[in-house]
């Protein structure tokens, strides 16, 4: 089994994503456990260890039952038809009244009823709809999204997210395959139509999700970056990851022209507090009118009563969503990006120069004999297919039928059930881990609690002072914890200088993990950091002796 030397792995920290450098504490942390008989404890990646078993369980029955339309049609053993639309209704509350023993037929049958009596959809439309998309026997149309399905995630993200559809008016929804899927098609489009140029000025709220940050430095963008940070502390000095009035002054620019940010942001999780959404607006309507944000809100369902910048700022952002993490399911590549049909991406394609225009029309000539009237929205659609292939493009449907699944599961839940307990499972896990750091947790309304960001630095000067800061900085680096853990307790942790956090910090996943997990994290850094102030105590000591 490969095994890292300290020496390899200072020389490779920093120079490579902290995402494949976690690799290699990775491959040093099965070294160390399987010596010592013990499990690795990986807390660098983000992936829950829930998932939401109801709605998957009517996702798969309802399968069966599309499946047995199929035979209907056409059955010849292997070989069947494709769903009919006549009559489908009648025939699916007979299979639901006929398999009620069956996982997921009770919650099956809520989702329709849902839709058709309180969505007032069409029987038969509706559940040919999504039978036909669950067998997934034709291309998606709308490409975009199928429009049952679309208005269910559509409830769903005006719920969650607080997309304001008053102030914003009409919403369009286009699933994709993560928030990560949707950045890239984002960026791409806004190359295409001319509203980002190569080595043009953008900003970004960090800390944040590493590829953010490296996706604007590639050769074919190139950006020219201007760093919002979150910079605001308490008045006990501990971080609150919120941005100050000074730092998103930096937003008056009118020459940056687009801004990405993750809220909550990752890897403190931390939603954007009053003050700093205030802010932000202050800055946009009265300084940058026409700055297009870009706002993933992925964590935003940890949050109680979260609200997205994209309630605030309607005109100006484009909302973007994965299903990823609340409901633990990372491989189905579940996502959305929502924008309102007032938009200022839509403005700014409008009073592009007559040459931009007519090379922007060029691109889309082929779907409209009027390019210039096609949406930002669309354009994105057919973008993530090189526009060429647009008729092809589109989330497969039986991944938009697991969407609006999971979608209606969580309308349904007015009580919010399941959210309480996803929000139970990652407050328990941060109580466990300060437990075990030996700190006090202090309640936060905005903490998603689905990371932590530990700034020893920050720890150090408020619990030790200014010298031991200095110590730290003079005879270690952040490299020496991470291998520490790694190597003497089977602990993997990413260091938040990877996110453009504090270059002394760490970030644990609270997610994916067993509970008990999380106390033997914490008391592992606290016995690294109890050894650092016992070293420092003991110099500090004998230079005394030593200038006596």
């Amino acid at each position: 089994m490969l095994k890292y030397s300290y020496k390899e792995l200072k020389m490779m920290h920093e120079k490579i994503s902290p995402f494949e450098f976690k690799d290699k504490l990775i491959n040093l942390a099965n070294y160390s456990a399987k010596k010592n008989n013990r499990n690795i404890l990986d807390a660098g990646r983000g992936n829950p260890n829930w998932t939401a078993a109801t709605p998957r369980e009517a996702f798969f029955t309802f399968g069966q039952f599309a499946v047995n339309e199929t035979r209907l049609t056409w059955n010849l053993g292997d070989l069947a038809g494709m769903p009919k639309k006549e009559g489908i209704t009648e025939r699916f509350y007979k299979y639901v009244d006929e398999n009620k023993d069956i996982p997921g037929t009770s919650l099956l049958k809520s989702i329709i009823d849902y839709g058709i009596n309180e969505l007032n959809f069409n029987g038969d439309e509706y559940i040919y709809e999504l039978t036909d998309a669950i067998i997934g026997d034709n291309y998606p149309f709308p490409d975009r999204m199928l429009p049952h399905i679309e208005k269910i995630v559509h409830d769903y993200l005006v719920k969650e997210m607080k997309y304001d559809i008053n102030a914003g008016g009409k919403l369009n929804v286009f699933a994709v395959e993560g928030a990560t899927a949707a950045m890239c098609y984002i960026f791409d489009s806004l190359m295409a139509n001319e509203l980002l140029r190569k080595g043009d000025k953008i900003a970004i709220m960090t800390p944040i999700f590493t590829p953010y940050l490296e996706i604007p430095h590639l050769p074919r963008y190139n950006f020219d970056v201007v760093y919002i940070n979150a910079d605001e502390v308490d008045e006990n000095g501990i971080h609150t990851w919120q941005y100050s009035s000074k730092e998103l002054e930096k937003l008056k620019d009118t020459s940056i022209s687009t801004l990405f940010l993750v809220n909550p942001n990752n890897p403190a999780s931390i939603a954007m507090n009053e003050s700093t959404f205030n802010n932000i607006i202050d800055v946009v309507e009265n300084y940058n009118k026409d700055l297009m944000i870009i706002s993933d809100d992925v964590y935003g369902t940890f949050v109680p009563e979260f609200t997205s910048l994209m309630a605030k700022l309607p005109y100006n952002t484009l909302g973007v969503y994965s299903y990823s993490k609340y409901f633990g399911v990372t491989g189905w590549r579940l996502g959305t990006m929502a924008l309102h049909e007032k938009n200022i991406f839509d403005k700014k394609i409008s009073e592009l120069d007559d040459n931009l225009k007519e090379s922007v029309n060029e691109r889309y000539k082929e779907m409209s004999l009027d390019p210039s009237t096609i949406s930002f929205m669309d354009r994105i659609v057919a973008d993530s297919r090189l526009v060429a292939l647009n008729h092809t493009a589109g989330l497969s449907t039986p991944q938009q039928v697991q969407m609006a699944f999971f979608s209606a599961f969580a309308l349904i839940d007015t009580n919010n059930s399941y959210k309480s307990l996803n929000m139970n499972i990652c407050n328990s896990r941060k109580k466990l881990l300060f437990k075990g750091l030996g700190l006090e947790l202090n309640a936060n309304e905005n903490d998603a609690a689905y990371y932590y960001q530990f700034d020893i630095e920050n720890w150090a000067r408020i619990f030790h002072g200014e010298e031991l800061v200095n110590y730290l900085k003079s005879n270690y680096e952040l490299v020496d914890v991470l291998y520490r853990l790694a190597n003497d307790y089977s602990i993997v942790l990413l260091g938040g200088d990877g996110f453009a956090g504090p270059s002394w910090s760490v970030r644990v996943s609270l997610a994916n993990l067993e509970s008990e997990s999380y106390y033997k994290i914490g008391q592992a850094i606290n016995e690294i950091l109890t050894s650092y102030v016992d070293e420092w105590k003991e110099k500090s000591q004998l230079k005394v002796i030593a200038d006596c």
